[in-house]
């Protein structure tokens, strides 16, 4: 078994580890992570469908799928971090810049990247926002005036596997097309190895106890 087809298969695994994290601990999450549970859980169909077809030997262009989750995964976010963010102005950013990357997705997929074609360019416009997201609640987590452990928060863990997953794989994204047939092999094991990274976070985040918090 070639490192590729190992760390796809590891890849398929890791997605089930928040699935079951959250399924462990559903009583004590909160709504949001309620919600980041649920985009854990269909995060696995792509990853899933993807290994079961090659299992198979069954030809299919996934890539619709990828389009499909870029799509997802912004609107998600979009609501996990406009509750997550304690500022009512940070709300509404959040629910700017969220329609916006919305919006941007589906005229890529329209007018620009083909369904049929890798989506570089949505995936550069998710990371785009969900880095800004990220650095904006990292800014107000460390910011406000209470005592809290933030490393026992849920949301703390969640942020970080975004900003770690998505600092790193732009620059695979925007890169993608311009990378040689002998070259992409290794993109798609670079990405496995920071998409089972960011899923061990999730994981984390997702059996946090809910903390009280005290003012100072």
């Amino acid at each position: 078994m070639s490192i590729a087809v190992l760390l796809t298969n590891v890849t398929v695994i890791s997605d089930f580890l928040p699935v079951i994290a959250a399924l462990y601990n559903y009583r004590r999450l909160d709504s949001t992570l309620r919600l980041m549970a649920l985009f854990c859980v269909l995060s696995i169909i792509p990853d899933l469908v993807g290994l079961i077809t090659t299992y198979l030997n069954i030809v299919y262009n996934s890539l619709i799928l990828i389009h499909l989750f870029d799509i997802m995964a912004a609107a998600f976010f979009t609501l996990i971090y406009q509750r997550a963010f304690y500022k009512p102005i940070f709300k509404k950013m959040t629910l700017i810049f969220g329609i916006t990357a919305l919006l941007a997705l589906i005229f890529n997929v329209t007018f620009i990247e083909s369904i049929w074609s890798y989506p570089s360019v949505s995936n550069t416009i998710l990371s785009v926002l969900l880095i800004i997201l990220s650095l904006v609640y990292f800014y107000e987590l460390l910011s406000r005036q209470e005592f809290t452990y933030i490393e026992k928060q849920g949301m703390f863990w969640i942020n970080s596997g975004v900003l770690f997953y998505y600092a790193i794989t732009i620059f695979l994204f925007m890169l993608y097309k311009k990378m040689s047939d002998a070259d992409r092999p290794n993109y798609y094991m670079m990405q496995s190895v920071m998409n089972i990274i960011a899923n061990l976070i999730f994981s984390v985040g997702l059996l946090c106890k809910p903390q009280n918090h005290k003012t100072h």
